[in-house]
């Protein structure tokens, strides 16, 4: 039997909550990034894990919170704020020619911000397009799967199943 989900609309609000996170040798890249575009992230809440949130508030006078090391737990610390509704937008510029010692992390990282159906950018031109869009400035209604309606019918489909598989014995 299929198995199809159910959506419900959320909001992003006017004002946007953006993790930042780069890798290593990406960390130059979104500092530059973050000074070219103060203007507008100054009007949102900032996010980033580590050493790249301590450098982005060193170099760019940005207030920026800032969770662990990706490393040391903070791709998953921002993954739960995604699942939470509180981060709206992940701007990660990642190092696709260095392997990662948290590669599980990054890919757990991008695949929520999948689930949740949130603007991801892994690198320069994909931020670019993001920050200088029209729903930067204002709300943006999408689509999220209606996840307890989905585990409810999920339940209740394994229960008939289980049922008939009975009925069969």
């Amino acid at each position: 039997m299929e198995f199809s989900y159910d959506y419900k609309p959320a909001v992003i609000g006017k004002q946007k909550n953006i993790a930042l996170i780069a890798h290593d040798n990406k960390k130059e890249e979104i500092i530059e990034w973050c000074q070219e575009n103060a203007e507008i992230l100054k009007h949102h809440f900032l996010f980033g894990t580590g050493t790249t949130a301590r450098m982005i508030a060193e170099r760019t006078a940005l207030p920026i919170r800032g969770f662990n090391s990706g490393p040391l737990g903070g791709d998953q610390q921002i993954g739960a704020r995604i699942v939470d509704g509180k981060i709206d937008i992940v701007i990660f510029f990642s190092d696709p020619l260095t392997a990662q010692p948290h590669d599980p992390d990054v890919k757990a990282l991008l695949r929520i911000a999948q689930v949740f159906d949130i603007p991801i950018a892994n690198n320069k031109a994909t931020a670019d397009f993001i920050i200088t869009s029209d729903f930067m400035n204002t709300t943006y209604t999408h689509r999220l799967i209606d996840f307890d309606k989905s585990v409810h019918d999920r339940a209740q489909q394994l229960a008939e199943e289980e049922k008939e598989a009975e009925k069969q014995n």
